[in-house]
């Protein structure tokens, strides 16, 4: 947008002080910006005053020291939630943003080990993380446009079966979504059976995000945030003027993301319309255009957001990391115990898969 960079995907660090994509981002001399996040806030209070927030904050930590410390013995979340709580909807709001899932379809195991290991410092990149990401790339050949239909092992290593051909090579890394692997469109020789069922197990989420530009005089202050309802599980969440840019991030997660693609962008877009408006006045309208959004779930080859264990499938995270035959080997975010969900967990994932195909040739 107008020269600024615009991260459909992720935009977060994630864990900074223990982010490796922190120290790539100061090596290559990209703008970090630390401190802390609106996502707690509500501008002016509006919709969502501060005794409310406290209240409704203090049901999501007590949710999650439950989950932590007393587990239901079914591993579905949603037993943990307090019957008929006030804030029921709220917590189930907040796990759709950080799971692309509600609570009823989420391990309370697979979750509190992400979140014993998460920690508050999220940062970002001015020059955005998409970018901060390709520029951390090896200067190697990149084939686009050319999906691999069937991985076989042979005498010799690997054969992969392209749209572009056939391609030969010692060992092969695959990093796809757990739903594209689960969806079976690649075919495995020998049979990949236990890894397409760990990856079933392990189903995407969905999150997406909508942005509106600001334009004219608006009155809204930069790094500053709304929650459109707190009584709505399917709430979009939006951050004001991030970086200080003429933009309204819109972000919603589970059974809102899902509701959003289903109903087609214009919908999305006048949904988010609606809830701003009803915070801020009518008059808002006028200020903002829609700009862009993702639509996760119906993009080929990746068909989601984030991966999120079922109800009693948290192992199947190291099933699905286990190689084949010391020729397949397997990354993504899926595969990690406690940083799934994020750029860097999947970064490590591939450092991890790389290093075990090394570690094979000694």
């Amino acid at each position: 947008m107008k020269g600024l960079p615009l991260d459909i995907g992720c935009g977060w660090l994630h864990s900074a002080e223990r982010n490796p994509l922190i120290a790539i981002a100061r090596e290559n001399d990209f703008k970090l910006v630390e401190g802390r996040t609106a996502w707690q806030q509500q501008w002016r209070d509006l919709g969502f005053p501060a005794a409310d927030r406290i209240a409704a904050f203090d049901a999501w930590k007590t949710l999650t020291k439950r989950l932590r410390e007393t587990p239901p013995q079914s591993d579905c979340a949603a037993d943990s939630l307090e019957p008929n709580g006030r804030w029921n909807a709220f917590c189930q709001s907040l796990s759709g943003y950080l799971n692309g899932v509600d609570l009823e379809g989420l391990s309370a195991e697979d979750f509190t080990r992400y979140d014993i290991a998460a920690s508050d410092s999220n940062w970002r990149v001015r020059e955005g993380y998409g970018k901060l990401l390709a520029s951390s790339l090896p200067q190697v050949p990149l084939y686009l446009s050319c999906p691999v239909r069937r991985v076989a092992i042979t005498a010799n290593g690997v054969e992969l079966y392209t749209d572009g051909g056939h391609v030969k090579a010692r060992a092969a890394i695959v990093t796809v979504s757990t739903a594209v692997l689960a969806s079976e469109v690649i075919a495995f020789d020998p049979q990949a059976d236990d890894h397409i069922q760990a990856a079933a197990r392990l189903p995407l989420g969905l999150a997406d995000k909508l942005f509106f530009e600001l334009h004219g005089e608006h009155g809204l202050e930069a790094e500053t945030h709304l929650l459109g309802n707190p009584d709505d599980t399917k709430t979009g969440s939006y951050y004001i003027r991030p970086l200080g840019r003429p933009l309204v991030e819109g972000f919603f997660g589970g059974s809102g993301a899902f509701s959003l693609e289903s109903g087609g962008l214009l919908d999305a877009f006048a949904y988010g319309l609606e809830q701003l408006s009803s915070l801020l006045g009518s008059r808002i309208r006028g200020h903002l255009r829609p700009l862009a959004a993702s639509s996760w779930r119906h993009t080929d080859y990746i068909l989601g957001s984030y991966s999120h264990a079922l109800p009693g499938q948290a192992a199947e995270r190291q099933t699905l990391a286990r190689p084949i035959e010391g020729r397949i080997f397997f990354a993504g975010e899926g595969t990690c115990e406690t940083d799934f969900s994020t750029a860097h967990g999947a970064w490590e994932s591939g450092r991890r898969a790389a290093g075990e195909f090394l570690d094979l040739r000694h």
